[in-house]
């Protein structure tokens, strides 16, 4: 890893992506979606505060749990004037995301546990599939691989019996 002198105190994409370990195009990405900052130069060339080491630091170990980008760029947001993150902010978020991670983690679960349910011919028509179906939420009303029409929801008055069933569309 190439060592930067302290007295340069603004780093060059590639001194970045050197030290933080993230792609040039990951960090010009993270800049896009206002993760981390730079100033240009007279020559139009990305110039980045040393800071910028620990907020890609900071968006990577957040990455690598799972939080989504735009989660990150709120909690940096909330940072005074754009500072680094220290020890005790990324103790602070961390406590806010473990909720939301608890919960992926036990619905990752609960489709590792069924995913042999699934009989994998791919059409996914079971009665009461979760991956397909999650929480069978329509398997009290109808089985098969498409949602059809409630009777009495479409076209007037026609009964059910008059009227053919129609499959929705799926989203």
């Amino acid at each position: 890893m190439p060592q930067i002198p302290e007295t340069i105190h603004e780093l060059t994409v590639g001194q970045l992506s050197a030290r933080s370990g993230a792609a040039v195009s990951a960090l010009h990405f993270y800049e896009s979606k206002g993760l981390i900052s730079s100033r240009r130069t007279a020559g139009n060339q990305r110039r980045y505060q040393r800071d910028a080491l620990r907020r890609v630091a900071f968006v990577r170990a957040a990455q690598r749990v799972g939080i989504p980008l735009a989660t990150i760029r709120d909690a940096l947001a909330e940072l005074p004037e754009e500072r680094t993150p220290t020890r005790e902010d990324w103790a602070r978020l961390s406590e806010a995301w473990r909720s939301e991670l608890d919960e992926r983690i036990k619905q990752l679960g609960r489709l590792r546990d069924h995913l042999t349910d699934c009989i994998g011919c791919g059409c996914l028509s079971l009665e009461n599939c979760v991956l397909s179906n999650p929480d069978d939420a329509f398997g009290e009303r109808r089985s098969g691989s498409r949602l059809m029409v409630e009777p009495g929801t479409r076209r007037g008055s026609r009964s059910s019996a008059d009227r053919p069933e129609k499959p929705e569309t799926c989203p």
